[in-house]
């Protein structure tokens, strides 16, 4: 069961990427809320200049969950990375986030989380759900979850925002019972 959840900013070493902190702000108290768990913005930046491909104009996931998986998060502790960089993984196009599934260790990326990058004005508020939503799936990977049938749950796979925004952002029962067993 998770104790304590920590959001670590992710960016180059430029600052791009960057997420804003007033975002961050928003989805711990979210997350404070939801899980009823301590949830802390980490003050410092993750440098991920190593994962990002500048061909592609990606970060590579896998390698990043590495690196925060190498921050020994005490137990029971979900260290998920935030940034607003396009992530992918090889075999993908881009992801929303991905998880170590049963690990300590998440990332979520606000990139194509936000109207704008559709050509539509601005929604923050829609930002914030998805980003809370990307936030409750991949840590239910980290608790051993894996994708859903439910279209409804949080836990079923996304490849648009649209998917994103039909899901619920809470589990579906048997996720929900699985989670708490995690």
């Amino acid at each position: 069961m998770i104790s304590a959840i920590h959001l670590v900013p992710l960016s180059l070493a430029s600052g791009e990427g960057l997420p804003p902190l007033s975002v961050l702000d928003r989805l711990s108290a979210a997350v404070a809320r939801s899980f009823a768990v301590s949830c802390r913005v980490e003050t410092q930046p993750m440098n991920i200049d190593y994962a990002f491909d500048g061909y592609r104009m990606q970060a590579w996931s896998t390698p990043i969950l590495a690196q925060l998986q190498q921050r020994k998060p005490p137990a029971n502790t979900v260290v998920l990375g935030v940034t607003a960089l396009d992530l992918y993984v090889p075999v993908l196009t881009f992801v929303f986030g991905e998880a170590q599934l049963a690990g300590p260790a998440a990332i979520v990326s606000t990139h194509r989380l936000r109207d704008e990058y559709y050509g539509l004005p601005p929604r923050e508020e829609a930002v914030s759900q998805r980003l809370f939503k990307e936030l409750l799936h991949e840590v239910g990977h980290t608790q051993g979850l894996r994708h859903c049938t439910d279209w409804r749950c949080v836990m079923s796979s996304a490849h648009s925002v649209e998917r994103i925004d039909i899901r619920q952002a809470a589990y579906c029962q048997p996720c929900a019972d699985a989670f708490s067993r995690g």
